[in-house]
């Protein structure tokens, strides 16, 4: 009996740690300037802030970039598209489980889309805009989420491209334009 008890006290222990170590991690995030990997961030304090706008093709090789959605003064780390000139970010996994619990910002960027984008130390204010199945251009912007992404979507035959659009009309996946803030 006595192996027992010291057994719980040990696991009862160990996640107390864990949890204690997860709430520091999280709040901690909160404070940083800018995401921790796939941990939401604190606002910018870094990064030369540009006005003037900038030809978007350097971004078409860019993995992740960094945005703060300025209405919650929180930052994450997101892929990122261009086509002809247009900036996009997507939000999967929308209507998942998961998605639900973990993905606010996107029902915030509805409301209020304001957000620094930076990238490579530069910071650019943009409005953020979803956009829909029936943009021209979101074959292209899903044939760059295949092409940087996931390469696997390329070998179907039309690379993917029903099935993303299937999950932008369910809303299961969300795109979203950044445009100027002047726009």
């Amino acid at each position: 009996m006595g192996i027992i008890k010291g057994l719980l006290k040990l696991v009862g222990i160990v996640v107390i740690v864990i949890v204690v170590a997860v709430f520091g991690t999280l709040t901690a995030a909160r404070f940083a300037d800018g995401p921790w990997a796939i941990i939401a961030g604190g606002s910018f304090s870094s990064g030369e802030v540009v006005t003037t706008e900038p030809d978007w093709s350097f971004i078409k090789d860019v993995g992740e970039v960094q945005f703060e959605l300025e209405v919650t003064g929180r930052s994450r780390t997101s892929w990122v598209m261009e086509h002809e000139g247009r900036v996009f970010i997507p939000s999967g996994y929308m209507n998942s489980t998961v998605g639900k619990i973990w993905k606010h910002w996107p029902y915030d960027a509805e409301k209020d889309g304001r957000i620094l984008l930076r990238v490579d130390g530069k910071i650019y204010p943009r409005n953020m805009r979803r956009v829909m199945q029936d943009d021209p251009d979101m074959p292209y912007v899903l044939g760059e989420v295949a092409r940087k992404y996931l390469p696997q979507m390329q070998a179907s035959a039309d690379g993917g491209l029903e099935d993303g659009l299937n999950q932008i009309a369910t809303g299961n996946l969300w795109v979203f334009e950044l445009l100027p803030r002047d726009a």
